[in-house]
């Protein structure tokens, strides 16, 4: 696949379906059900007209958005769905502990030169290839974030999971009646510059605070979830807990 190119990967719970959209950057995911649609993250800027398409495919329309949520704000999450939030009006949440980062009172991801500690890596040195022109280098917010809604009433019923670590508030969510994980970066299947496959945590340079991102990881042990959506990286179905431990013993 291109950078702009996506498959999607759909799972069915009672009332809804959860969608998820895999590119070789990054993924997001659509939640649809009868009342209407709910994006989970949105991509860097450069793929926003890939997340409408997306929608589109569904069968739905970006009118259909009732809100988004983001898993954490770093730009490939929150970059495509900045773009879509002013165009179309729609709210976007964030845990509490992640509204100040998505509207930019404050920035916590990879440096430059954490970035450049590793750039003599060849995976890296591809990876910076293809998201540059993506707008890897934006630091736009979303200056409209608001915390979690009460009641937490959206479409497709998600069910904040709290997932701190990798940014002081990301979160994960539950969905498809609990089905499934959707883990941002928490948790992910595969990265562009990792030399494994399988799920694993991002590498440290991407962690805001790596010991609270492994206790994440160890509370993902007790959950029943039977698919794992990531942020990066192919859907995996079988036990997310077995998938927690895997990646711990990495």
């Amino acid at each position: 696949m291109s950078r702009n190119d996506f498959e999607i990967s759909s799972v069915t719970g009672a009332s809804s379906t959860a969608h998820l959209v895999s590119t070789p950057a990054v993924n997001w995911v659509i939640l649809q059900d009868d009342s209407g649609l709910t994006l989970i993250d949105g991509g860097y800027p450069g793929q926003a007209g890939a997340v409408v398409e997306s929608i589109w495919r569904i069968g739905g329309s970006p009118s259909d958005i009732r809100g988004a949520l983001l898993t954490h704000a770093h730009v490939d999450h929150l970059g495509g769905l900045a773009k879509l939030a002013e165009q179309h009006g729609f709210p976007v949440y964030a845990d509490p502990d992640e509204v100040g980062h998505a509207r930019r009172d404050y920035l916590q991801q990879a440096t430059p030169a954490g970035i450049a500690a590793i750039a003599y890596r060849p995976r890296v040195l591809r990876w910076l290839a293809m998201v540059t022109p993506l707008g890897v280098l934006s630091h736009a917010g979303i200056d409209a974030t608001q915390p979690f809604p009460d009641p937490f009433d959206l479409p497709g019923a998600p069910k904040p999971v709290a997932a701190h670590g990798h940014t002081d508030g990301h979160s994960a969510y539950l969905v498809a009646d609990g089905q499934v994980l959707v883990s941002g970066d928490a948790l992910v299947s595969d990265h562009p510059i990792s030399a494994v496959s399988g799920c694993q945590c991002l590498p440290d340079v991407f962690q805001h605070d790596v010991p609270t991102a492994r206790r994440t990881i160890e509370e993902f042990t007790r959950l029943d979830a039977s698919v794992l959506f990531p942020g990066h990286g192919p859907r995996v179905d079988g036990s997310v807990a077995e998938m927690a431990r895997t990646a711990l013993n990495r």
